[in-house]
């Protein structure tokens, strides 16, 4: 019988099936056993200056490569990532945030060790706030499952995830196990007809639709997507501050930057007007919104994201973004005349507000 690998070579194997080919990081005493198996494998390993600086590389790369890493050590490291770690939770960007951790036999009669903050689970617990998963594999039996269920929630819901490894279980044989399907991977079938029958009636009988891209639209790699139903329909798409270059600025499509008050005024007045506008992807927080100046009426909007989809004041359950646009490609909508896009003139520039910190 074949020998299953070890949890850390699991671990490595997933994350590179799934597309990640760097990880980032800082080494430490209670990931060095982790460390010298990224060393030997396929990913290639990149220090930086500090953890935190690992934490924004590798929150970079979740958005140009759709998964990204970052390796830390216990508490010391594992805390200073937990800045970048809250940043890619507010903006949407699957990181997998990968920590070791004293061994399971040394924390018998919970002595004191080096870098413990407070209790063994105490960076777990500030983890499980700042993510939408977190696994501690301290149980061979369990541990394979864990991490598939882990990086699944990452790439579902484009949200950092938490692994912690303990020292002394990085070479430690898993268990192997039969995946199944993953939890809402697909949509409910009669809940999508019903949500795509009822967005096409309302596109159809709008006079003025637009669509309305945002960051997810980028996360879940679906530009194409958009870019043909708007060549399909004749639909003008603008986008948001987090969303810029959902579309190319010179695309006949393209209506600028929407962004309340705080955007240009035929921008705003083109969407605000729309009776049927497409907000796909869309993330509504004070910036995306113009500092909340946004006037987009729900009776006249489809809100469609990776967490939601309402159509007017309907709301649909199981329904897949991905699955929700790609049956408006398929459906039946009609095409319009492109006309009325308001222009950027000539070498002026969009307004935008200043970035808080």
């Amino acid at each position: 019988m074949k020998t299953p690998p070890g949890i850390g070579q699991y671990l490595i194997r997933q994350l590179h099936a799934h597309g990640v080919r760097h990880v980032f990081g800082i080494p430490g005493d209670y990931v060095l056993g982790f460390y010298d198996l990224l060393a030997a494998s396929p990913l290639r390993l990149i220090n930086t200056g500090d953890e935190q600086g690992a934490g924004f590389a590798a929150d970079a790369y979740a958005r140009v490569r759709g998964l990204g890493a970052v390796c830390v050590t216990y508490c010391v490291g594992g805390l200073k990532v937990a800045n970048t770690t809250a940043e890619a939770f507010a903006e949407k960007s699957p990181v997998v945030i990968i920590s070791g951790a004293p061994g399971i036999r040394e924390r018998e009669k919970n002595p004191l060790l080096h870098h413990k903050v407070r209790d063994f689970d105490t960076q777990k617990k500030v983890f499980e706030q700042l993510t939408i998963a977190s696994a501690v594999l301290s149980d061979p039996q369990t541990a394979f499952p864990e991490i598939d269920r882990v990086l699944h929630a990452a790439l579902r819901y484009k949200r950092p995830v938490y692994l912690e490894l303990p020292r002394d279980l990085v070479t430690a044989p898993g268990v192997p196990h039969y995946r199944t399907a993953a939890v809402h991977e697909t949509s409910d079938a009669k809940a999508l007809d019903a949500a795509v029958d009822e967005a096409v009636a309302m596109i159809n009988a709008a006079r003025r639709p637009v669509i309305l891209a945002d960051v997810e639209v980028h996360r879940f790699g679906l530009q194409g997507e958009v870019l043909r139903l708007a060549r399909k329909t004749g639909i003008p798409v603008a986008a948001t501050i987090l969303g810029k270059s959902v579309i190319g600025e010179h695309h006949p499509f393209y209506l600028g930057v929407y962004e309340g008050a705080m955007g240009r005024n035929d921008v705003r007045r083109h969407v605000e007007s729309s009776d049927c506008l497409l907000m796909l992807g869309a993330f509504m927080t004070d910036t995306n919104l113009g500092v909340f100046t946004a006037r987009l009426d729900p009776a006249r909007s489809i809100y469609a994201t990776s967490e939601k989809l309402s159509i007017r004041y309907h709301t649909y359950e199981d329904v897949r973004f991905k699955d929700f646009l790609r049956g408006l490609l398929r459906a039946p909508l009609r095409r319009r005349a492109v006309k009325s896009i308001p222009r950027r003139p000539a070498g002026s520039h969009s307004r935008s507000p200043a970035a808080g910190r």
